[in-house]
């Protein structure tokens, strides 16, 4: 889908519309200081609303709102020895997303972000198990420093392509042993600096032009109050179910845009 046909898409949003994407805004502002990864949700509803192409470009701005609040909430919470080494590999990883979407219409981008969903919900199964099994915060420390890399280039290629990192950084961040605050700290500061670096890519991709951010503007505003009752209820939510929760909508989502 061309830009004209993207622009003329987002200009035409019905009520419902609108009302979905507001709704998945706000799960952004939650996921952001609650349950990192969980704006999956976001990025199947955005998909399945707008032309997947475009659809990238209208939640990044979104996303970097999310971002804001999260490092006003936990700043002083982040783990940068962590961060700067993952952050060469994530540049990698961006790169490369930046050139498939250079030669990717909307149908191979509708399929890839259907796929990358799907991947990141077995990732984040496998995540949970491998934090169970991991004995010591020190041991598991100590292997993600080898695993940083990987991890990295995936997570720089799905966010690029399909603003899907949050799943690949949750598992690593886990598997290496991070309480709740340092967690969502560290998680915080990755996104902010790794979304903001995206923003020229994605404008000069087309991605971001004047109709999307004047909807950005818009959809904005739901991203406070998600993120106030995630500051609210971090501490009180029950993160198992939450993410058994998130797992199935990503399946569902995943699903969905594969087989339109």
């Amino acid at each position: 889908m061309d830009a004209a046909s993207a622009t003329s898409a987002i200009s035409a949003l019905s009520v419902w519309e609108f009302g979905a994407l507001a709704l998945a805004a706000g799960v952004v502002g939650f996921s952001k200081t609650a349950v990192s990864g969980a704006n999956t949700v976001s990025l199947a509803v955005f998909a399945a609303v707008l032309p997947a192409r475009a659809s990238t470009g209208v939640l990044l701005p979104i996303l970097i709102v999310g971002d804001v609040l999260a490092v006003l909430t936990y700043r002083r919470h982040a783990h940068w020895p962590t961060l700067w080494r993952l952050f060469p590999a994530v540049g990698a990883g961006v790169a490369v997303g930046t050139v498939f979407l250079m030669f990717a219409d909307d149908g191979m981008v509708r399929t890839s972000i259907g796929a990358i969903l799907l991947l990141m919900a077995a990732v984040t199964v496998w995540r949970r198990r491998a934090a169970e099994r991991a004995e010591t915060e020190d041991r598991a420390r100590a292997g993600s420093r080898v695993a940083a890399p990987s991890y990295g280039v995936l997570g720089g290629f799905t966010t690029m392509v399909a603003n899907a990192g949050g799943p690949v950084m949750s598992m690593y961040l886990l598997s290496a042993g991070f309480k709740k605050l340092s967690f969502l700290g560290t998680s915080a500061w990755f996104f902010l600096i790794v979304n903001t670096s995206k923003v020229p890519f994605s404008v000069g991709l087309g991605l971001i032009d004047g109709p999307s951010l004047l909807l950005d503007g818009a959809l904005a505003l739901f991203v406070v109050p998600g993120a106030l009752i995630g500051k609210a209820c971090v501490n009180r939510i029950n993160q198992r179910l939450f993410e058994q929760l998130v797992i199935g909508a990503t399946v569902l989502g995943g699903l969905q845009l594969l087989l339109r």
